[in-house]
C-alpha cells in the first residue's frame, strides 16, 4: 500500500507519555456488550477493534473494578514499547493519513449514497490507558469507537500485537483497523448505533450479543466500501489478502477455540472468521453502504 505523502488529518490527539486524567469507569462499546456506562475494566483481553467480552474468551477470568477516579494500566512490556517507540513517527504518520483519507472518502461517498453530511471523528493516540467519554480506555480493550464523544481511541502498540499475537499487520491491515472503527462513526451518524443500543437494552443477552455481531460485521463491510473508494493509495491485491487474513485470524470462533478450546457461538460479539471475511469482502467489491445492511440477513 502506497499511502507516504498523502494528507494527514489533523483531527488526532496524542496523548502518549500524558498522565491519565480522571474519567468515568464506563466499558467501550463492544466491551462487556453494549454502549451503556458501566463500571467494569477489562485487563486481561487483547481484544480486537471494540474489544471482545472477557468472559467469551478467558471464561470469566480475571476482571478488576474500576476506579471513577482514574485507572492505572499494566506498563507494556519492553518488546511492545520498543516496538511502539522505534515505530512511532512511521506510525503515527500512517495513522494520520488513514484518518485523512477516511476523511476525504466518507465526506464524498457518504452525502452521495446516503443524503447526511459526513461529520470528521477525533483520533486519540494514547498509552496504556487514558480516559473517554465512555469511561476508562485501556490498552488492553483493543481499539475502539466512543459514541459519547465522537472519538477513537487507539493505542498504537496493538499493531504490533496483530503481527506478534495474530499473524496480521502490515500497512492495509493496520489502515482496516483504522477504518473499522471509522465505520461505527459513520454508523453513528446514521442514527445505526443509538437504535442498537437501545434494541440491547430491552432484549436477553444472547439476543444482544447478535446485535453485536451484525453491528462489528457492517463495520466491517464499512471499512471495505471505504479502501473501495480510497483513491490517493495505491491497493493492490496483496494489501488485500493481508487484509482478509487479518480478517480471518480474529473472529470470534478464532479466538475462543485458542482460548479454551471451543467456540460457543451464542457468545460470539464480532462474527466468526467467514463472517467477516464475507463482509469486509462484501464492502470491497460494491463500495456501496447499502450493501452493509447486516441486519436485513
Amino acid at each position: 500500500m502506497d499511502w507516504e505523502g498523502s494528507r494527514e488529518s489533523t483531527n488526532v490527539e496524542d496523548l502518549r507519555g500524558q498522565p491519565m486524567a480522571g474519567g468515568g469507569g464506563g466499558v467501550p462499546f463492544g466491551a462487556g456488550g453494549g454502549l451503556g456506562i458501566g463500571t467494569v475494566v477489562i485487563v486481561l483481553v487483547i481484544s480486537y477493534f471494540t474489544g471482545i467480552n472477557p468472559s467469551v474468551l478467558l471464561g470469566g477470568a480475571q476482571m478488576v473494578q474500576g476506579a471513577r477516579g482514574g485507572y492505572s494500566a499494566p506498563a507494556p512490556s519492553q518488546a511492545r514499547a520498543t516496538a511502539q517507540g522505534g515505530a512511532k513517527d512511521r506510525t503515527t504518520k500512517l495513522v494520520r493519513s488513514v484518518l485523512g483519507e477516511t476523511e476525504d472518502v466518507w465526506s464524498q461517498i457518504l452525502p452521495q449514497q446516503t443524503g447526511v453530511k459526513y461529520v470528521p471523528a477525533t483520533l486519540v493516540l494514547f498509552s496504556g490507558a487514558t480516559s473517554s467519554g465512555c469511561g476508562t480506555a485501556q490498552s488492553a480493550m483493543g481499539p475502539f469507537y466512543c459514541p459519547e464523544d465522537k472519538k477513537v481511541y487507539l493505542d498504537t502498540s496493538f499493531f504490533h500485537d496483530m503481527e506478534t499475537k495474530y499473524g496480521g499487520g502490515g500497512d492495509f491491515p493496520d489502515a482496516y483497523v483504522v477504518a473499522h472503527e471509522i465505520g461505527h462513526h459513520v454508523q453513528d451518524l446514521l442514527g445505526i448505533l443509538g437504535k442498537a443500543n437501545d434494541q440491547e437494552q430491552q432484549v436477553s443477552k444472547t439476543q444482544a450479543n447478535a446485535i453485536s455481531v451484525r453491528i462489528e460485521l457492517m463495520a466491517d463491510c464499512l471499512a471495505g466500501v471505504f479502501a473501495a473508494h480510497a483513491r490517493n493509495w495505491h491497493v493492490n491485491q496483496s494489501d488485500i489478502q493481508q487484509a482478509i487474513a487479518t480478517a480471518q485470524a480474529i473472529g470470534d470462533d478464532r479466538l475462543q477455540t485458542a482460548a479454551r478450546g471451543y467456540a460457543v457461538p451464542d457468545s460470539f460479539t464480532h462474527g466468526s472468521s467467514a463472517q467477516r471475511v464475507q463482509w469486509l469482502t462484501t464492502g470491497l467489491k460494491s463500495g456501496d453502504v447499502k450493501s452493509c445492511d447486516t441486519f436485513a440477513q
